[in-house]
């Protein structure tokens, strides 16, 4: 019985993830530099940690695409509807961006001479969508404080300077997590800015052609 709930119980290391994770907010350098580290020990305690961040950055960014402003414009879609596409459809995100963008991050971290693993590249795109998933706590329960069902409907009292205020704010976020990306990349590797910067916009012109041709 003893031995059962000492190995269900979180090591120390796991412990410390929880509380080293969302340090990447104030000491980025240090807590991705911790990635270096793949050992089979360390990449289990990063895990749930990264996989939460992950996550919650991704309802926080579901929340704010334009699907999710017009969901309450559908006949028969409740609020509870919309936590509920939130939440699943914040995850899907979350999984495909976690698999296929630390796929691509790996892929040109290779191009550049990186030798860092597809894990690796994986936990580092995570670590760099904390600030998204720090939205999720800050900006998103003041904005739906204040306007409440209006901002999953069109034609409500959401729209003007304090709803575009608060649509700024989510850019910076995702301008944050940008930048943690290329610092998460620069301190595994040890490289320069511009190799760093060169990696990260290389790992991201896909994505961007694709959205572009899916705006044109």
């Amino acid at each position: 019985m003893t031995t059962d709930v000492a190995d269900s119980s979180p090591s120390a290391l796991e412990r410390s993830w929880w509380l080293r994770a969302p340090a990447v907010l104030v000491a980025p350098r240090a807590v991705f530099v911790s990635l270096r580290d793949e050992s089979e020990e360390a990449v289990d305690a990063q895990q749930e940690p990264l996989l939460a961040i992950a996550g919650l950055a991704g309802i926080a960014g579901v929340l704010g695409t334009p699907v999710g402003r017009h969901l309450l414009n559908q006949q028969g879609v409740t609020p509870a509807d919309v936590a509920v596409w939130a939440f699943f459809g914040g995850l899907a995100y979350a999984v495909a961006v976690y698999w296929l963008g630390g796929g691509l991050l790996y892929g040109a971290a290779r191009r550049f001479g990186g030798l860092g693993s597809y894990r690796r590249a994986r936990s580092v795109l995570a670590l760099s969508a904390a600030p998204l998933a720090l939205s999720l706590f800050t900006l998103w329960p003041v904005r739906i404080a204040i306007y409440g069902q209006n901002l999953f409907r069109t034609g409500g009292a959401d729209w003007g300077p304090g709803d575009r205020t608060f649509g700024g704010l989510l850019y910076f976020a995702f301008a944050w997590s940008a930048l943690l990306l290329v610092i998460g990349v620069r301190s595994v590797h040890g490289w320069s800015w511009g190799r760093s910067l060169a990696t990260v916009a290389l790992a991201a012109a896909l994505p961007a052609l694709i959205v572009a041709a899916t705006i044109a």
